[in-house]
């Protein structure tokens, strides 16, 4: 994407009543003032709250809204020139219960506060496989540990990926640290029974893995301790 059309983007984000992008400083200062206000501020209800991590071009966050209205969504990336498309769409077509947020996925427990999020989902995150990249795969302890403090006790997470490392990683991290692993499925479009949320939704990249016949792989879980 051109530097131009990268900035045009940015500026249009900035118009967007469903995009939010705080400074590093002011939510590690704790002045941001959607933390622990996001139902009544920005949904104005009352409703489950679910965030997609790494969200891309937001595709996902809004057919989730789409499918769910009874459910507020939040796309979270740092790239918002990326999911500038999908706050884009959602405007576009009226649809009011998914917004945009851009930081960093390591400051999420400033952005939201304890118990505030019903529900995570992680999708096609980059697997990080180098052994050096370890603390920036997104499902690693420390990162989980962040998930725990803005998750409900009853909340889940959510981990859809065509990378079997991710999957195998993160389930071997799961069943050592006693986690519960409430659903796992090395193929989800292969096995019956998969969770309709699951197969029903298929971002642009995810058709491109099944094309090439790529197993997409799945796991819901919920983080103990």
């Amino acid at each position: 994407m051109g530097s131009k059309n990268k900035l045009k983007r940015f500026k249009e984000n900035e118009t967007f009543k469903n995009v939010f992008q705080p400074k590093r400083d002011e939510l590690v200062n704790s002045n941001f003032n959607l933390k622990g206000n996001w139902r009544t501020t920005v949904f104005k209800n009352d409703n489950p709250l679910i965030l997609e991590l790494g969200c891309g071009k937001g595709e996902y966050s809004v057919a989730l809204a789409q499918k769910y209205p009874n459910k507020n969504f939040i796309g979270i990336d740092i790239k918002g020139a990326r999911f500038w498309r999908g706050a884009k769409t959602a405007i576009e077509e009226k649809i009011d219960n998914v917004a945009f947020l851009r930081t960093q996925i390591e400051l999420i427990d400033y952005a939201f506060a304890e118990n505030e999020v019903d529900e995570i989902w992680i999708t096609f995150p980059d697997p990080q496989i180098k052994y050096k990249r370890t603390k920036h795969r997104m499902t690693n302890t420390e990162f989980l540990k962040r998930y725990k403090q803005i998750l409900k006790p009853e909340g889940v997470v959510n981990l859809k990926t065509d990378s079997e490392f991710m999957h195998g990683y993160t389930l071997g991290l799961l069943h050592g640290a006693g986690h519960e692993v409430l659903y796992a499925n090395h193929n989800v479009y292969k096995q019956e029974g998969s969770p309709e949320e699951v197969t029903s939704i298929q971002t642009f990249y995810e058709s491109q893995y099944l094309e090439q016949n790529k197993p997409i792989t799945y796991i819901r879980f919920k983080i103990n301790g």
